[in-house]
């Protein structure tokens, strides 16, 4: 290990001060401060690929609104809980030209995040009906839903949907719905953190469950549009966003400005709940809200419980983005193909180098190249090749930390790394691959 990219003995020590027993099953903050530390110690700058965090510059146009928001004085008022009328307004427009899908603007809610929404929903939902006090979790997933979920101390199930793919996941749903406890379903769609899409057989699948059973679909798209295999750039034209609200009225979506408008450090997304499901009546909600209609409980329960609304000049710069977008005088996703792009030449380098892609596969097609990607390397598990990969400067997390039965596998963000570390990147996987050969 004395030549490695990365100082071994600089490596080991951190390590060993940090007092982490196990650094491949670090969450991910957990291993951003450890390479923080690091690279100030070694003096040598890692290929950051842990934190799902925008690499692109903020987009202008919000940046803009928010400013002359500020300045004319929104500051010194408190928001409505429910979002100003113009941004709800907007969120409804995108909802129909984007996703094809009409939702009345009153279930149209901004929420500090969309981490925010899903921790709103699963408070929600699970006192909807007392015999349906559980959580279904389709993993992999983002590590941080199942830490929402063990703080508010509700119970969850999940499953890795790598082997239930297509026509299987009926049947691996129905085991699960078919108890009568299950109040949710989540899922991300493109997938964090393996970058599988559902295909529109598999939203069908889920959709006429959640109908069966009544349970509602909780659907994280964060990635609003970023399976760049298809051109869903085009306002109020196919193909549309594939999502779960096509096959059921039964649907919360959550859509995040971080990664769509690279606004993450204003922590503002969307919350969008059907019609139905919003004036949806509820009698057992009453323990524990004043109203029993569930969009009354979720805003005027919940989100004022939570933060009581959501900060006013991020509201004014969403705003100003949605209508660009949905004027069609900006294309959001021709910025973030950027991730794209780079994704594929990642995926290539790791691959000449001798490491395999994980979760590859959407039935019977390739996944597309977009935010993340899952690599492995033959004999070792996702745990041992995360902290070995540390000597060589390269950060990621292990799929174990994910709900991933893929034990084997890494995740990778591409975000963080810019193309002029691509040099670097080359040369230390071959120094991996060199340190490393297959047999």
């Amino acid at each position: 290990m004395k030549d490695t990219p990365i100082n071994s003995e600089v490596v080991s020590e951190i390590i060993r001060q940090s007092g982490i027993e196990n650094v491949g099953r670090a969450t991910i903050r957990v291993i951003k401060r450890l390479i923080d530390q690091i690279e100030a110690e070694s003096g040598e700058k890692f290929i950051r690929m842990e934190m799902g965090v925008p690499g692109l510059p903020a987009t202008q146009i919000g940046v803009d609104a928010e400013i002359e928001a500020l300045k004319s004085g929104v500051a010194q008022t408190y928001s409505d809980i429910y979002g100003t009328p113009e941004l709800k307004e907007e969120m409804s427009r995108f909802a129909n030209l984007f996703l094809n899908i009409d939702v009345d603007t009153e279930g149209c809610v901004p929420t500090v995040g969309s981490m925010q929404g899903s921790f709103a929903a699963f408070l929600t939902c699970n006192k909807m009906f007392k015999e349906k006090d559980t959580t279904l979790l389709i993993d992999p997933g983002f590590p941080v839903h199942k830490q929402q979920l063990r703080v508010l101390g509700q119970k969850h199930e999940s499953f890795d949907v790598y082997n239930y793919r297509g026509d299987k996941l009926k049947d691996k749903l129905e085991s699960y719905l078919s108890k009568g406890n299950i109040s949710c379903i989540l899922y991300s769609n493109p997938n964090n953190p393996s970058w599988i899409c559902f295909t529109e057989k598999e939203l069908e699948i889920i959709g006429e469950l959640a109908n069966k059973y009544n349970v509602i679909v909780l659907e994280d798209l964060a990635y609003f549009a970023m399976d760049f295999r298809k051109d869903l750039s085009k306002p109020g034209k196919p193909p549309y966003q594939a999502s779960v609200s096509k096959y059921t009225e039964n649907y919360i979506l959550f859509i995040s400005s971080s990664k769509v408008f690279n606004y993450a450090g204003q922590r503002i997304g969307m919350m969008i709940i059907s019609d139905k499901l919003y004036n949806t009546v509820a009698p057992d909600l009453k323990r524990n809200y004043a109203s029993d209609i569930f969009g009354q409980a979720m805003i005027f329960g919940t989100l004022y419980a939570l933060t009581a609304g959501t900060s006013h000049s991020p509201q004014y710069a969403l705003t100003a983005m949605l209508k660009a977008v949905n004027d069609g005088k900006f294309d959001f996703i021709e910025v973030v193909k950027e991730y794209g792009e780079k994704a594929k030449i990642m995926k290539n380098m790791f691959k000449d180098n001798g490491f395999q892609i994980v979760y590859d596969l959407d039935e019977d097609e390739p996944i597309a190249d977009g935010f993340y990607f899952t690599f492995s390397y033959p004999s070792f598990s996702g745990e041992e090749l995360l902290a070995k990969l540390m000597y060589y400067g390269i950060s990621a997390i292990s799929l174990a930390i994910t709900g991933s039965e893929r034990l084997e596998g890494v995740r990778a963000c591409v975000s963080l790394v810019q193309r002029e570390q691509f040099p670097d990147l080359e040369y230390r996987l071959k120094k991996f691959h060199e340190h490393h050969p297959l047999i």
